[in-house]
């Protein structure tokens, strides 16, 4: 009897303590799930979002992919994370000119830009609080920034709800500093339980327009080809999205993450010349080629979008897959010099005017 009592007490604690850590609100587990918008989506089937193409998460053998995770989780491989720190610069960014356009990448997939007088910023990842802190580990030298580093926002934009694009810590930090947020179908739940208006907040589908009169630009949603799930829970509940901002008449490309597959082709028939495409590369693998740019999808990426000038990201922060840290900057380096594409490559702090 005793030992039963003991075991249910022990059980009792154990099931307290995960409900008060799942209970922490970047899970997000207890927010309100707006269903109306998301189950009228074209793109919301058999009780998901789907993709435009058959997309499979992982397409190794369930040996491979099984082996791939574990490397993950336990290789203290050298070259996945750099042993000496990544050259960053601190710049004053709350003092930087809106009269011009410019860029400053954080590292990962987080930077701000500037296009027609107006700041934008991308998925920031800048606060290394728990429990993202437990999944992201910044490498040395590329963790500088903070939110309070951060100027006011014009425009917010979340490409998808993932851990290292959607940072609790960061975005409740910044949220009295942000005009505008712009995000992607099921995303805004999350928003508003984090202390978000729901008055600044816009959620989009894909191909939808957003025409900002008072800010003389229009701001189009887009696919990408990737999936959704916060942690726990049902897959692909919430949308991924890339954006197109024109403004001014110049046009930014937000690619997101994603596999490569025709909308490039066709993104560039809908908008022509685009001035600047941001566009993801590293984190891949071949276990997941179809949810992620492979290296030699890039270069398809990149002549099939025929941008001006490229600025890549998901790298340099994070190791998120096995290849080495190094590797996606080799590859963007190469394709630029076969293609003579103007790729803006520049360390994490520094100011690119594009």
């Amino acid at each position: 009897m005793k030992t039963t009592i003991t075991i249910v007490c022990i059980l009792v604690v154990l099931s307290g303590i995960v409900l008060a850590v799942l209970s922490h609100p970047a899970f997000g587990l207890w927010r309100h799930v707006s269903k109306e918008r998301i189950q009228a989506s074209p793109n919301y089937r058999d009780g998901m979002f789907q993709n435009q193409e058959p997309t499979p998460q992982f397409t190794g053998d369930s040996a491979s992919t099984r082996r791939t995770f574990f490397r993950f989780l336990t290789n203290k491989d050298t070259l996945r994370v750099p042993q000496t720190p990544i050259p960053a610069v601190k710049t004053d960014l709350k003092n930087l000119p809106t009269d011009s356009d410019w860029l400053v990448w954080f590292g990962h997939s987080s930077y701000l830009f500037c296009v027609n007088g107006k700041r934008y910023l991308v998925d920031p990842v800048l606060k290394p609080e728990w429990p993202s802190s437990m999944m992201l580990k910044a490498f040395s030298g590329t963790d500088i920034y903070r939110p309070n580093d951060l100027p006011d926002i014009d425009v917010l934009i979340i490409t998808h709800e993932h851990w290292d694009h959607m940072d609790y810590a960061t975005l409740r930090d910044i949220r009295d500093r942000v005009k505008s947020v712009i995000c992607p179908l099921g995303i805004a739940d999350y928003l508003r339980y984090w202390g978000y208006k729901d008055e600044i907040i816009t959620e989009m589908d894909w191909y939808d327009h957003l025409p900002l009169t008072n800010y003389q630009l229009q701001i189009t949603a887009l696919p990408s080809r990737h999936f959704s799930n916060r942690l726990l829970g049902k897959r692909n509940q919430t949308l991924w999205a890339s954006f197109m901002v024109e403004a001014g008449g110049r046009k930014v490309y937000i690619g997101g993450d994603g596999g490569y597959d025709k909308r490039f082709r066709e993104i560039h028939e809908q908008f022509d010349s685009i001035d600047l495409a941001l566009l993801e590369n590293g984190q891949y693998n071949a276990n997941w080629k179809y949810i992620h740019t492979m290296p030699e999808d890039l270069e398809k990426v990149i002549m099939d979008l025929q941008a001006k000038q490229v600025f890549t990201v998901h790298h340099n922060k994070f190791a998120l897959s096995v290849h080495p840290w190094y590797e996606p900057s080799t590859v963007a380096h190469d394709i630029a010099t076969k293609h003579n594409i103007r790729l803006l490559d520049a360390p994490i702090g520094t100011v690119v005017n594009y």
